[in-house]
Order: C-alpha cells, then sequence, then structure tokens
C-alpha cells in the first residue's frame, strides 16, 4: 500500500484548509497566490534546467530524439510540448515525442490504473526503438509512478539520457536520471491536486526545456522564430513579419522572397540579408550549421 503521508505532493495545504467558506474572489486570489510558488520553485532549480538543455541539445544535434513520459496530467502535459515542436520550429515529429501510460485513449480520457504498470513504461519505449543517442524525460508529480520508474528504467538500460521532472524530495524515479529536476512547489491549493501547481511547474520546466533547446540549434534568431512552419494563414503572416523583422525590408520583399524559399523564414532571411539566390541561401546555412548569426558574420548588436 502506498503511504501517501510520505508523499509531498499529497499534503494538506494549510493556507487553504478553509478555501470553501471564502467568497469566490478571495477564493481565486488564493489560488493566484498558490500559483506563484510554482514559478519560484522552478526558479530555484535554473541551473539543473539549464544542463538539461544542453543535454537535450546536445543529443538532437547528433540525430537523436526527445521522449517525454508520463502519466494522467503529466503525460498529457508532454505530449502537449511535443506536439507544437512541429509547427513552432519545423522539427520533424519524430524528434520530440510525448507517450503517456494508456496510449492515445488516454490523452481524452483519465485510464488512472494504466499509470500502475512499470512493464507498460519499458514496452512503451522499447517499442519507439529507444538507443543512447537519445533523451528520455519521465515526467511524475509524486515521482513515483511505476509506468515512468519503468520508462527511465529501460531508457537508462539502453544507454540513453535520462532526466526525471517531479515535485517530490527525494522521488524513487531520481534515482534513475541523470538529471533530476525537482520542483518543490509545496502542498496543492486542493489536496493531491496536482494538475494544479505541480501541472503548472512541469509545464513551465518543459518550456524551458524544448525553447532552450531549440534556441541551441538555431532555430531562433534574436527572439524570432526563424524556423516556424508556414502551414495556415496565421503563420504565414507570421512568417512575413519574422523576414521583415530580421532582414530589415518591406513586405513585398518578403513575401518574394519566402515564395522563392517555399516559406522558409530563414532561408528568406539570409536572402535579403546578403543578396543571394534560395539555393545559395540554403548552402550557406547548412554550411553553418542552420545559425543566421553565423551565416552573417554578425554582433549580437547588428540585430
Amino acid at each position: 500500500m502506498i503511504d501517501l503521508h510520505a508523499i509531498a505532493t499529497e499534503q494538506r495545504n494549510e493556507q487553504t484548509r478553509h478555501i470553501d467558506r471564502l467568497s469566490t474572489l478571495d477564493m481565486i486570489r488564493l489560488i493566484n497566490e498558490e500559483d506563484t510558488k510554482a514559478a519560484l520553485a522552478v526558479g530555484a532549480i535554473a541551473p539543473a534546467i539549464a544542463d538539461a538543455v544542453d543535454l537535450i541539445a546536445g543529443r538532437l544535434r547528433q540525430g537523436g530524439r526527445l521522449f517525454y513520459i508520463g502519466s494522467g496530467t503529466s503525460g498529457r502535459l508532454g505530449i502537449l510540448d511535443a506536439v507544437e515542436c512541429p509547427p513552432t520550429y519545423s522539427t520533424d515529429p519524430d524528434m520530440v515525442q510525448g507517450l503517456i501510460a494508456g496510449g492515445y485513449e488516454a490523452i481524452f480520457r483519465a485510464k488512472e490504473g494504466a499509470e500502475d504498470s512499470q512493464d507498460m513504461g519499458r514496452a512503451d519505449l522499447a517499442a519507439k526503438a529507444v538507443t543512447a543517442k537519445d533523451v528520455v524525460v519521465g515526467l511524475s508529480a509524486s515521482g513515483r509512478t511505476p509506468y515512468v520508474l519503468g520508462g527511465l528504467q529501460y531508457a537508462a538500460s539502453v544507454g540513453a539520457a535520462t532526466i526525471s521532472i517531479n515535485c517530490s524530495p527525494q522521488a524513487p524515479i531520481a534515482q534513475y536520471a541523470q538529471i533530476d529536476l525537482c520542483a518543490l512547489v509545496g502542498p496543492e491549493v486542493i489536496t493531491g491536486s496536482t494538475r494544479m501547481k505541480a501541472g503548472t511547474a512541469q509545464k513551465m520546466i518543459l518550456n524551458m526545456l524544448s525553447t532552450g533547446a531549440m534556441i541551441r540549434l538555431g532555430k531562433v534568431y534574436g527572439n524570432l522564430m526563424v524556423d516556424v512552419k508556414a502551414s495556415n494563414e496565421k503563420l504565414k503572416e507570421r512568417a512575413c513579419r519574422i523576414v521583415m523583422t530580421a532582414a530589415q525590408c518591406g513586405r513585398r520583399d518578403a513575401e518574394q522572397a519566402l515564395l522563392q524559399c517555399r516559406g522558409q523564414a530563414k532561408t528568406a532571411i539570409v536572402m535579403l540579408r546578403l543578396g543571394v539566390s534560395a539555393a545559395e541561401a540554403q548552402q550557406r546555412l547548412a554550411a553553418h550549421g542552420g545559425y543566421i548569426d553565423r551565416v552573417c558574420k554578425e554582433t549580437p548588436h547588428d540585430r
């Protein structure tokens, strides 16, 4: 039997003991006050998050993949982060993937019992043919979910880089992680409802991991998402504005350049900055690892 008293995320929050007696406005203010603790908890482990970003970027740069594995809220958050990488950074859908206990159906409908199997965690990663080139990030608010434990055990056994994200000290999943990201958010507003502060902290960490890795891979120029995939009208307009800003040109020039390079904002920027063809811009980017600043040999003050 699991001893809930030993799990940090299952403790009772003394600050919200009488939340059911408050006015609606005071209730909301109290929840918001507690939410700020999630940001502070994430900030407290910034050095470890930075190490994780460098680890992930290094593996992705060498052709590896990034896997998030979790159950319930944690699993859904991993999937959310993974599916947003292709449209934001034009990554291959296989580069960043999210796995959840219970599979596809569990994304939309809770399958709480699915998290209790370590074997399923191992099997789901084995089905993805995880290797030593890859990174596996295990997410569990309590830090003891069997599905995640099994997944990290398997990942470590094949030599993959491993990272754990949790909100409970001395979490069991940490023993299988090269880097443990433990954000101590404190007891939840509603006892045990880890979709709240623990979920918020996990989402913030995931934002940092994927965004930081993509910046390190040259998919951000200044603070512009220059590898955006212009797959709908909103993103096409965003790509145009990015090119106009980065190349300091008018809309007509930006639109023509994007047309010539099939909507690739990064290529269009190099075309306009250096006055070269789309093919030449692509070749120069490839020769410099996809980094615009290296192609243009600029200093940060030039942006």
